[in-house]
């Protein structure tokens, strides 16, 4: 859905965590590894990281609690303007929107997932690009054309994105 990721996923410098830990000083412990290390890394080897909470026990209010004190681990690691996150969870919900729109989909994924972005990547995608929130709003609307079953046989296709430009 996301416009920018196309690039960022065909040349493979997406990076993929999976904290099994439930137990959150554990959790924040590995976060803030992941989050100095992607600052560390070279860009043309890591853009981006998908941190994935597969045991992750609470619900999405919860989730929402424990992103904001991610955020906040941005801010105390030195890293705020440099690294930014953006939440995903299976029962991601809009504040303006039912629980079963599929405008809602945008931001759902089978695991609370939290994705570490360069801001500097984040800005380069904007130039000359619509805002963050044109695009939220663009891939709602495409969302509701597709409806569910368009959206389920999109996610059932396989794609090759190596040959796409």
């Amino acid at each position: 859905m996301c416009p920018f990721a196309k690039p960022v996923l065909a040349k493979g410098l997406i990076r993929y965590v999976e904290c099994k830990d439930s137990e959150q000083g554990l959790v924040i412990d590995l976060l803030d590894q992941e989050l100095v290390g992607l600052r560390d890394a070279q860009i043309d080897l890591v853009e981006t990281t998908l941190f994935i909470l597969s045991n992750w026990a609470g619900d999405f209010v919860e989730f929402q609690f424990f992103v904001n004190m991610c955020r906040k681990r941005i801010k105390t690691l030195g890293l705020k303007g440099v690294i930014q996150i953006a939440e995903f969870h299976p029962n991601y919900q809009f504040a303006d929107a039912l629980s079963g729109d599929i405008s809602n989909a945008t931001n759902q994924t089978p695991y609370p997932t939290l994705h570490l972005l360069r801001e500097q990547s984040v800005e380069l995608a904007l130039q000359g690009a619509q805002t963050a929130d044109k695009i939220v709003q663009r891939n709602q609307a495409l969302l509701k054309e597709m409806g569910w079953d368009g959206l389920n046989k999109f996610l059932k296709e396989e794609k090759d994105f190596s040959n796409e430009p």
